[in-house]
């Protein structure tokens, strides 16, 4: 038989060694936040956790499996942006058999606003962290952020992204079923979205900031460009001249393990897929300016970005998160706004925005999809089972950031304003 627990007063007070008055505020801060989101949350005893009265049982919802209820709490009263997902590694909770992971994530996200009421969210100031100094976009800052995710494995990346390496998301065919469209087909879709948007052909000068692994430069040095391509990553630059090599296209592209800020000359296109989110918002200036700095005159720059709107970004700015911590250093997401004033002392205007975040969320999906497939195989590359489950949050996470329009990625074309 399943009980309830509806009301925080009903909460047994238990007695801890550390913490012990933070747990118990923990505990009906988040019942609180249940009740104002379907997602059914089980104790070990079989209780619900903040189900409210009018709820109907058989109602079908995402659940969620408490294992360990007072070390999770103790991780959220600590840090609750860090210690729900830091939870889920550590096993403090999982999702009930027949629960997606995403799917349960997914109602949270929808309500990133609301769930936690108003007179709690008063209280973030007490818990928000800011941003470690050493994640700091400095040129020092960048290249310590950028090696410790992009130079963790390239056969680790290899296991979970399709034959182009593309690590940014998708531009699927919405005129066909998603279920008919491979993952390495929509990711050719969206670099010649990208190359298309910034003009380029046989002849153009390409300036890539971001190479990844090549795939970008590589399919426009097939259109006949030739491009220069920066990237802080030893790992995704001898992994792309290695495909260069193979694609016969070497002698057009020119890769350089250098900080954007060092780019030179000018060139009739610049490109930049998914790198801003890595610059930080006291950069942003900066990266714009090298982008002014570096373009042709008559010539177009198309930054593919992650964008969130201004109100969440004004109030997440200065926080530090899970993903900050365990998956992007330094990473902050802009918007569209926020660019507008970071193109502020530039000559470059927005004169295009194509998004297409419902997009990213089925990219995720396969990812994730792909990743499971592939965990023996990531297993022996030396990669423990806290790996696999903080990765599984991430992809898990974002896609339902996604999926829940709580995040958007575009294609945002900059022309000199006229």
């Amino acid at each position: 038989m399943t009980t309830t627990i509806d009301d925080p007063r009903q909460l047994p007070h238990t007695v801890v060694t550390r913490g012990g008055l933070r747990r118990r505020l923990a505990r009906p801060v988040l019942a609180a936040a249940l009740r104002r989101v379907p997602v059914r949350v089980r104790m070990p005893d079989g209780t619900e956790l903040g189900r409210s009265r009018r709820d109907d049982p058989a109602t079908a919802r995402p659940e969620i499996e408490l294992v360990r209820p007072d070390a999770l709490f103790d991780r959220i009263a600590d840090n609750p942006k860090i210690g729900i997902g830091e939870g889920y590694t550590a096993g403090d909770w999982r999702v009930a058999d027949g629960t997606d992971l995403a799917d349960a994530l997914l109602p949270f996200a929808e309500r990133v606003t609301t769930a936690v009421p108003p007179a709690l969210r008063r209280l973030r100031r007490l818990v928000d962290r800011r941003l470690p100094r050493a994640q700091r976009g400095t040129p020092e800052g960048a290249r310590r952020n950028i090696e410790a995710h992009y130079d963790l494995s390239n056969a680790l990346f290899a296991a979970f992204l399709d034959s182009t390496m593309t690590y940014s998301s998708a531009l699927f065919d919405r005129e066909i079923p998603l279920a008919d469209q491979s993952l390495a087909g929509a990711q050719r879709r969206k670099l010649d979205a990208v190359l298309d948007r910034a003009g380029v052909g046989a002849g153009t000068r390409v300036l890539e900031i971001g190479t990844g692994w090549g795939s970008l430069a590589l399919r426009a040095a097939e259109r006949g460009a030739t491009v220069t391509t920066h990237t802080l990553s030893v790992e995704q630059a001898a992994a792309a001249r290695e495909r260069f090599e193979a694609a016969g296209v070497a002698d057009r592209v020119d890769v350089r393990v250098e900080d954007y800020r060092s780019a030179e000359g000018h060139y009739d296109a610049i490109v930049s897929i998914e790198m801003i989110e890595a610059v930080g918002e006291e950069f942003w200036p900066v990266y714009f300016e090298t982008l002014d700095r570096c373009l042709a005159p008559g010539g177009r720059v198309v930054v593919q970005a992650i964008l969130m709107d201004d109100d969440r970004l004004v109030a997440t700015r200065d926080s530090f998160g899970w993903i900050q911590k365990h998956i992007f250093p330094g990473g902050l997401i802009p918007s569209l706004p926020a660019i507008d004033r970071a193109l502020g002392t530039t000559s470059l205007r927005v004169s295009e925005v194509h998004a297409f975040g419902p997009d990213y969320a089925e990219t995720l999906r396969r990812w994730r999809s792909r990743f499971a497939a592939a965990w023996p195989h990531i297993r022996d590359l030396g990669f423990d089972e806290a790996f696999r489950r903080t990765w599984e949050f991430y992809l898990a996470y974002c896609e339902a950031g996604f999926a829940a329009g709580y995040l958007d990625v575009a294609q945002i074309r900059l022309e000199r304003a006229a």
